[in-house]
C-alpha cells in the first residue's frame, strides 16, 4: 500500500460522495483523486486504468464547467434521463472499444488482465460521459463497473483500492437514490 493509494482512497471517497450530493466540487476533488491514481496504476501495471485516469483529468475539468454552466440559460445542470438511443449507442461503443483496447493491451504490453482492464476502462468512460451530462443512468454503469473493479483490484493485491471500489459501490446506490429524488423533483408539475 503506497501513500499515493492512501491519499487517492480519501479523495476518491470524497469525490463520489460529492457527486452523489450533486456538488460541483466533486470535479476538482476528483481531479486530485485521478492524479494520484495515475501513479498507483502505473506501479500495478494496469495501463488501461492508468490511461483512463489521464483522460479523467480532462473530463474533470469539462464536467466541472458543464455542471456549472451547461444548464438552461448557461446555468447549473439538472439531473435528467439519457435518450434510449444514446444508451444503446454508448453500450455498443463501449463494447467495441473494450475489445480493441483489450487486444492492443494483450498483444502490445505486459498488462496482467488486459480484457478485464479494457472493459472496465471502456465502460468507465461511458459512465463518466453520462456523469458530465448529469444523466441518472450514469449510476447503473458505475454500479456494474465497480463490481468488476472490486474483483480486479483484489486479484492484483490492491486491497485498499478494492475497498475503495466497494465504498464507491455503496455511494453509487446513494447517488442513484439522491439523483432519482432530484429527477422526480425536476419532473414534478409546477404548482399554480
Amino acid at each position: 500500500m503506497s501513500p499515493y493509494e492512501i491519499a487517492g482512497f480519501v479523495f476518491g471517497v470524497l469525490a463520489v460522495w460529492l457527486t452523489a450530493k450533486e456538488s460541483p466540487w466533486c470535479w476538482p476533488t476528483g481531479l486530485v483523486n485521478v492524479s494520484l491514481y495515475i501513479v498507483v496504476f502505473w506501479q500495478a501495471k494496469l495501463y488501461a486504468d492508468m490511461g483512463l485516469q489521464v483522460v479523467y483529468v480532462g473530463v474533470c475539468i469539462y464536467g466541472w464547467w458543464e455542471w456549472l454552466h451547461g444548464g438552461a440559460g448557461g446555468g447549473r445542470l439538472t439531473v435528467s434521463r439519457a435518450p434510449r438511443r444514446t444508451l444503446v449507442a454508448l453500450t455498443i461503443a463501449g463494447a467495441a472499444f473494450a475489445a480493441l483496447l483489450g487486444l492492443a493491451l494483450h498483444r502490445g504490453t505486459d498488462a496482467s488482465l488486459p480484457f478485464w482492464d479494457s472493459t472496465t476502462t471502456a465502460y468507465s468512460l461511458v459512465a463518466q460521459w453520462l456523469q458530465t451530462k448529469k444523466r441518472i443512468e450514469t449510476w447503473w454503469f458505475w454500479i456494474a463497473v465497480d463490481v468488476v473493479y472490486i474483483g480486479v483490484y483484489a486479484v492484483k493485491g490492491l486491497w485498499l483500492t478494492a475497498l475503495l471500489y466497494a465504498i464507491f459501490l455503496a455511494l453509487c446506490l446513494l447517488g442513484l437514490r439522491e439523483w432519482k429524488r432530484s429527477l422526480d423533483g425536476n419532473l414534478a408539475p409546477v404548482a399554480a
